[in-house]
């Protein structure tokens, strides 16, 4: 069996973070693994509280696993302060683990701030050039690049930005674009290629980026192209929200438990 590594939040309402990843790498067929970044008191409705862990603690949680159970492909969530953000960078250095892709997670669905300001600086400057994969917002792929992202060829500009800064992919999503259709746009070193599908109007989006991120991530622990990994996280999350259960009075989660999309002959356990 392969295993995935996320390093991320903890979210009390279960919708995203570790425990949305958890589930998604089980849908996957994947042993999924944590390095625990901070704690959060939310709901679907908002964020009322949140603690960043240590960050001796959070390298020693990233050690004990790679140690023991080294993955396969990891994914990056919530880091929350700067500190955290330069002690995932190192951490990532010195174990040179495969797969890495980075969710630049700095605001919830809800509006709430998850990253401290001085830490959105870091994360372009540290942990973008690592990642094998980085998968913005619009809004997430503004402070990164310092530009406007607001339609699909900014998108596509953005993405390109960011492979200059290193990163050997980029995926940057389009859910908060207006309009009938989601593009989300995937930017290589090969080209641009974008993925359309149609918008659903529900408010059960809680949890979405994470929930792609690691099905990203899913896939590549289990041999996939980037390509691939990435048409079949964004199925994935799309049917996961056509299915949502309605829970909450807020943005309610995803369903997780929609099937993965099947594993080709040569993905091996």
């Amino acid at each position: 069996m392969k295993t995935a590594l996320t390093v991320a939040g903890s979210d009390s309402g279960g919708g995203a973070g570790i425990q949305a990843d958890l589930k998604t790498f089980h849908q996957f067929g994947v042993f999924g693994t944590t390095v625990i970044t901070a704690v959060t008191a939310q709901n679907t409705v908002g964020v009322r509280a949140w603690a960043a862990l240590p960050a001796a603690l959070v390298r020693q949680q990233l050690d004990a696993v790679v140690d023991d159970l080294p993955p396969q492909a990891l994914k990056s969530g919530m880091l929350g302060s700067a500190e955290l953000v330069r002690t995932v960078a190192e951490g990532l250095l010195a174990r040179r683990l495969p797969n890495y892709v980075l969710d630049p997670v700095m605001v919830a669905s809800s509006g709430d701030r998850l990253l401290d300001r001085d830490a959105e600086r870091l994360v372009a400057e540290r942990l973008v050039p690592l990642a094998d994969l980085v998968t913005p917002n619009l809004d997430e792929a503004g402070i990164l690049t310092g530009e406007e992202v607001a339609t699909p060829d900014q998108m596509e500009r953005a993405g390109r930005l960011l492979l200059a800064h290193g990163a050997r992919a980029a995926l940057v999503k389009g859910g908060h674009l207006a309009g009938p259709e989601v593009v989300d746009i995937l930017v290589t070193a090969r080209g641009a290629r974008r993925f359309t599908q149609a918008r659903l109007a529900v408010t059960s989006t809680h949890g979405t980026g994470c929930t792609l991120s690691a099905a990203v991530a899913a896939g590549l622990a289990l041999g996939r192209p980037l390509e691939r990994a990435v048409a079949d996280a964004l199925d994935f999350v799309h049917r996961a929200i056509a299915a949502a259960p309605g829970l909450g009075a807020g943005h309610g989660p995803l369903n997780h438990f929609v099937p993965a999309p099947p594993r080709p002959p040569t993905d091996g356990m």
